[in-house]
């Protein structure tokens, strides 16, 4: 009896593993196929830069490194982190200005207040 349930303890423990490799392996597949020219990549052997162009018929990327354009094959791709909107980089550059701004006008009001050390 105890047999038995070994058994299906094993078969339920395989069955599980195989299902989570199974949603990394679409997963990762969706990444590759919804990389677009822009996005940036990060390769298996750990160079970082933005993909210029996707060949989906030979199965490869060419990779922008500072200028310098190298071609890989789409399973040497580790991470992929999407395209940056300008949209985001507008709003982004936003607030930065304003806390620039800010940071002016305090140090400002800093510079006119009498110092204890003068």
């Amino acid at each position: 009896m105890s047999f038995v349930i070994l058994i299906i303890l094993f078969g339920g423990m395989m069955w599980f593993m195989q299902r989570n490799q199974k949603k990394a392996a679409a997963q990762r597949q969706e990444q590759l196929d919804n990389m677009q020219p822009g996005s940036e990549i990060v390769t298996i052997g750990g160079l970082h830069g933005i993909l210029a162009n996707v060949d989906k018929t030979k199965g490869t990327i060419e990779l922008d490194a500072e200028g310098v354009i190298l071609t890989f094959d789409r399973a040497a791709v580790k991470t992929v982190k999407p395209v940056v909107t300008t949209e985001a980089t507008e709003a982004l550059d936003g607030v930065i200005a304003e806390a620039k701004a800010e940071n002016v006008d305090a140090s400002e009001t800093a510079d006119k207040q009498d110092s204890p050390f003068e």
